[in-house]
C-alpha cells in the first residue's frame, strides 16, 4: 500500500437530475425528479423529501408534491458524462472509470506540476464546473476504498481528505453499510450481533468474521475496517461482464411482458458484445422484488458465445426459475449480463448448422441496425412495445 494519500475518487452529484438543472434555469433550486413511469434520478431537493432512484413516479411525487418530473434525455447526459472525463484526462493520465459519473485518479507524483493532491481535488471540482457547469464531489485518501468512502461522506458538492494518520478514526465512527459487500443480509447479520459501526468490525477480529460471515466475506470485510486495500488505479481495463436492465415498476408484470422485456435486455447485450468482439460463458439474471430485496440466477454455458439466442435461451431458463419469487413478491427490475468474457474474441471454429445460421442472422441484423439504426429492425415480441431506455455507458 502507499504511503500518500493521493487517489482520488470523483463522482458527479445526482448526475442526470444535474444535467437538467444546468440546461433549465427553471429548475435549479426545486426539487427535480428525472423519470418514465420509475425515477432515474432526482436532485438533493428531491431527495430531502424521501424520493429515491427505482421507486416509481407516482409514489415519488405523493412524496414530493412539488417535484417537476423531466423526461430523461439520454444523449446530453452521455455528452456531459464524456465532457467530465475530458477534465479527467487533463488531470492526470492514471484515469480508472467506475461509471458515467465516477472515477478514480491517482495524482501521486504531480506534487511539482500540479500541486498536493488536495489542491489537485479543488482544481479538478473547480474545472469540471467552469468547463461542463456540473458539480461534483471528490474524496481524497490513501487507498481507493477510503477515498470513495470520504467522496460519500462528503456529498453533496464536496472535498474531503483523509490523512494517512486520521484512516481509522474516521472510519471507524461510520456505519458498516459504508463497507463494499456489505448490503442489507450482511448488514442485518451484523446488526443481529449489535455490530453496527466500522470500529467494531474492526475489532471483532478476523476468526469471529469469517465464522459470522463465510472465509470471502469475513477477511474481505476485516481487511477494508483497517483499511486494507492494496488495489491500484487501472487504466485501461477491460469489463468482466457486459449488461443491461429495466427498471419495471410494481407491476403486476405477466409473463408475456417479462418475456419480451428479458428478450430486449438480452438483444442489447450481445449486440455490444459482438460489436466489441468478446463472447461469453455465463449468464447472470439479476431481479429487485416490491420489497427491495434483490435475486441472482447464473448459468454457465459449455462455451463462450455472442448469440442472441443462445444468451436469451439460457436467461428464459434463469426466468422460469424465479417465477415463483416474482409471484410471490412482485418485481420491480431485471437484468441480465454476461461474464466470463474472452479478452480475445475468439470463437470456437466448428458450430453445428443451427448455430451457424444463428450467428449468420445476427451479423445480419447488427448490419441493418447500424446503417439504418437501432430501431429499423425489431424482434416480432417487442413490436409496438416500450423497450425502456437506452442507459449510457462507459465504451466496452
Amino acid at each position: 500500500m502507499r504511503s500518500d494519500a493521493a487517489i482520488l475518487h470523483a463522482d458527479l452529484d445526482s448526475f442526470y437530475a444535474s444535467v437538467e438543472q444546468r440546461d433549465d434555469p427553471r429548475l435549479r433550486g426545486r426539487p427535480v425528479i428525472v423519470g418514465a413511469g420509475v425515477v432515474l434520478a432526482a436532485s438533493y431537493e428531491a431527495k430531502a423529501f424521501g424520493v429515491r432512484t427505482a421507486m416509481g413516479v407516482r409514489a415519488a411525487r405523493a412524496l414530493c408534491p412539488r417535484a417537476l418530473v423531466v423526461e430523461p434525455r439520454m444523449a446530453a447526459y452521455t455528452a456531459a458524462s464524456r465532457a467530465v472525463f475530458a477534465v479527467f484526462g487533463d488531470t492526470t493520465p492514471l484515469v480508472e472509470p467506475l461509471s458515467i459519473d465516477e472515477a478514480f485518479l491517482d495524482v501521486g507524483g504531480l506534487h511539482r506540476i500540479a500541486g498536493t493532491p488536495v489542491e489537485i481535488g479543488r482544481r479538478l471540482r473547480r474545472d469540471v464546473l467552469d468547463r461542463v457547469g456540473l458539480p461534483i464531489t471528490v474524496g481524497v485518501a490513501r487507498t481507493k476504498f477510503l477515498a470513495k468512502v470520504a467522496s460519500r461522506v462528503a456529498k453533496p458538492d464536496g472535498l474531503l481528505a483523509v490523512a494517512p494518520d486520521e484512516e481509522l478514526a474516521f472510519l471507524h465512527g461510520l456505519p458498516v453499510e459504508v463497507l463494499w459487500g456489505v448490503g442489507q443480509v450482511t448488514a442485518a447479520k451484523l446488526h443481529q450481533r449489535g455490530i453496527r459501526k466500522v470500529g467494531q468490525v474492526a475489532r471483532l477480529g478476523e476468526a469471529a468474521l469469517v465464522s459470522l460471515l463465510g472465509q470471502g466475506a469475513g477477511r474481505h470485510l476485516h481487511a477494508l475496517a483497517h483499511n486494507r486495500d492494496p488495489r491500484p488505479v487501472v487504466v485501461g481495463r477491460r469489463r468482466a461482464s457486459m449488461g443491461a436492465q429495466r427498471a419495471l415498476g410494481r407491476g403486476p408484470h405477466h409473463a408475456e411482458f417479462l418475456d419480451a422485456t428479458l428478450a430486449g435486455l438480452v438483444e442489447r447485450v450481445t449486440r455490444r458484445m459482438r460489436k466489441a468482439e468478446r463472447p461469453g460463458r455465463t449468464v447472470v439474471l439479476r431481479l429487485r422484488f416490491a420489497d427491495y430485496t434483490r435475486a441472482t440466477r447464473s448459468l454457465t454455458l459449455a462455451k463462450a458465445t455472442a448469440q442472441t439466442e443462445a444468451v436469451l435461451d439460457a436467461a428464459r431458463g434463469l426466468l422460469a426459475t424465479a417465477l415463483p419469487l416474482v409471484a410471490e413478491r412482485g418485481l420491480t427490475l431485471l437484468g441480465v449480463s454476461v461474464g466470463h468474457l474472452d479478452s480475445d474474441g475468439h470463437v470456437q471454429p466448428e458450430l453445428p448448422f443451427g448455430e451457424v445460421h444463428r450467428d449468420a442472422l445476427d451479423t445480419v441484423v447488427d448490419a441493418v441496425r447500424e446503417r439504418f439504426g437501432t430501431g429499423s429492425l425489431q424482434r416480432g415480441t417487442l413490436l409496438g412495445r416500450d423497450t425502456g431506455l437506452m442507459m449510457p455507458m462507459l465504451p466496452d
